[in-house]
């Protein structure tokens, strides 16, 4: 919840960004790239340090540092000096993503490995609506630097909690090359090798950079005509982000259910993602309302599978599995969330739409060609995955 409150906590303070410090909106949501560039880059070597380290004490030190790192973001006057700030936090946040999914597969059963990587991801999204739902009302009754500053202060809080309480690790004992173990390039391009490996990071590229690229720019949609929504209730609409608290878990559970498992539920998500944005765009609040959390519901139920799939897949080195994948998922939404803000504007929200309606195809197409593989049922073990 921390990190990813952190991480997204200016989205909703854009048009506010873009305002004070004089620049287009593309240019403003930079502020969002920087901080998932930053992640992306970083999430290998975190993951490199947790297997020579240990998981905990690796997310317990990124922990420490984005929160340090966050508290000084508001103190930024000038914008390439925040863009820095926000590029080391991201930094810093790489430490929780890298290291989560693979803590959780080899902690959890894997016949429950599914459901658990489905209540992360639902964790994900409280914390993203909590930074977003705090940061922006606090921003426009004060000032973008005090919104900031309020989850920042949260997100030290939340700190604190996951230090008290994070269970012991048990399933892994640190390597050390001395042990002779697979270097971490070996672990890296093993993964690599496997197309079908390629195939559930590029879903984390299209999918989360065209979800990124929704809520970048629908802030300024929203204050234009003929909606002229405030900052304070067009940020509201982030709480479409619940949509995807409670999708996630169900994708989880489905995965293990429904014929053809993780590629049906994996397609169905990503069929409902374009259903949602389709409906944003009719000029009528009630219908981008429905849309929207459509739209994030399909996401996050998507999201879940596929990262959830990825370190059951790996057949070795499952943290550098889970990073490539945070990897791909975080250069999405730096690059892509970016790129969609030149049509924007250049073709208004229709544009915008499009272009994410292009990433959503090839992703699917993409999905398509993936094995039917499903949970199998609780054997005790649970150790295997059947088609």
């Amino acid at each position: 919840m921390a990190t990813f409150a952190q991480l997204y906590s200016v989205q909703g303070l854009l048009p506010q960004l873009a305002g004070d410090f004089g620049v287009s909106a593309a240019t403003a949501a930079l502020s969002v790239s920087a901080a998932t560039l930053g992640l992306a880059v970083a999430v290998i070597p975190w993951s490199a340090a947790a297997d020579r380290f240990g998981r905990l004490p690796v997310m317990r030190t990124a922990i420490i540092a984005a929160v340090i790192l966050g508290l000084l973001v508001p103190l930024a006057t000038d914008f390439s000096v925040l863009l820095a700030l926000r590029f080391a936090e991201g930094a810093a946040l790489g430490g929780i993503p890298a290291v989560a999914l693979a803590y959780l597969s080899e902690e959890v059963s894997p016949a429950h490995a599914a459901v658990a990587a489905g209540t992360y991801v639902s964790g994900t999204t409280v914390g993203g609506l909590a930074g977003r739902i705090l940061a922006a009302p606090l921003g426009e009754y004060s000032n973008w630097r005090i919104g900031v500053a309020a989850v920042s202060l949260l997100a030290a809080v939340a700190a604190v909690v996951f230090m008290l309480s994070a269970p012991k690790q048990r399933g892994y004992v640190p390597q050390r090359r001395a042990d002779g173990g697979a270097s971490l390039a070996a672990r890296l391009a093993g993964n690599l090798r496997s197309g079908r490996q390629l195939v559930l990071y590029a879903q984390a590229f299209l999918l989360m950079g065209g979800f990124v690229a929704v809520y970048n720019y629908l802030g300024f949609r929203l204050e234009l005509a003929p909606f002229n929504l405030p900052q304070s209730l067009a940020s509201s609409l982030f709480l479409a982000y619940l949509a995807g608290t409670w999708s996630s878990r169900i994708a989880g559970r489905a995965a293990g259910r429904v014929p053809g498992g993780r590629r049906t539920v994996l397609l169905a998500g990503t069929g409902v993602m374009a259903a949602g944005l389709a409906l944003t765009q009719l000029q009528s609040l009630p219908a981008v309302i429905i849309g929207l959390v459509v739209f994030t519901g399909g996401f996050f139920g998507a999201h879940a599978v596929a990262s959830g799939w990825v370190p059951v897949m790996a057949a070795g080195g499952r943290a550098q599995a889970s990073s490539l994948y945070n990897l791909a998922y975080y250069a999405g939404s730096s690059l892509l969330g970016w790129l969609a803000g030149f049509f924007f504007q250049g073709a208004g929200w229709p544009g915008l739409a499009g272009f994410v309606l292009v990433l959503l195809a090839v992703a699917a197409a993409l999905a398509a060609t993936l094995p039917g593989l499903r949970q199998q049922g609780n054997t005790g073990t649970g150790r295997r995955l059947e088609p």
